[in-house]
């Protein structure tokens, strides 16, 4: 790798550990290009991604960033899995070490936060932005219908007061 191109993965990597979402952290010894293909395919269904990174431009890149603290992490045969969505690649990540022994969690981190594998497998279990969404759009949902319920509750008293004076006067 010339020096430019070199320069060209820092940036990148950079880019990747500011973005606001999760890092995962895993060595993947011994998968084979299928594998490998398989959790790129489960990650990128969640809009995440996995990227073999050299340990040493990866630890450049953490240099002033605020998950420098995991520049431990980064030893032997490491790939780092990330999204936006913070529990997008960790969740992934946790199910398909689940089902592959060579694929195994070294921990992760988010902003300033640095996990062990217990951390990112406590991260993978949170609700989603999607399910984070969903559970206030139906909250604010149920209190705007309440507030109708309560709206309207006078003007039918008092329609259906109206009609029960209209039905007595007309018998």
């Amino acid at each position: 790798m010339d020096r430019q191109t070199k320069e060209t993965a820092v940036e990148e990597l950079k880019g990747i550990f500011s973005a606001g979402g999760s890092v995962v952290v895993a060595q993947y010894s011994g998968m084979t290009v299928a594998e490998m293909t398989n959790l790129r395919t489960e990650l990128r269904k969640v809009g995440g991604t996995f990227k073999v990174v050299r340990n040493r431009l990866a630890k450049i890149a953490l240099q002033g960033q605020p998950g420098e603290g995991a520049s431990g992490l980064f030893n032997g045969p490491v790939g780092i899995a990330y999204s936006e969505d913070f529990v997008a690649a960790p969740k992934v990540a946790i199910e398909y070490a689940k089902g592959n022994d060579r694929f195994e969690i070294l921990g992760g981190f988010m902003d300033e936060e640095v996990m062990d594998a217990k951390g990112v497998e406590a991260l993978s279990k949170m609700p989603s932005r999607e399910e984070l969404i969903g559970a206030i759009a139906g909250r604010l949902m149920g209190q705007a219908s309440q507030i109708v319920g309560r709206v309207n509750a006078p003007g039918q008293k008092l329609a259906a007061q109206i009609q029960a004076i209209g039905e007595q006067a007309s018998s």
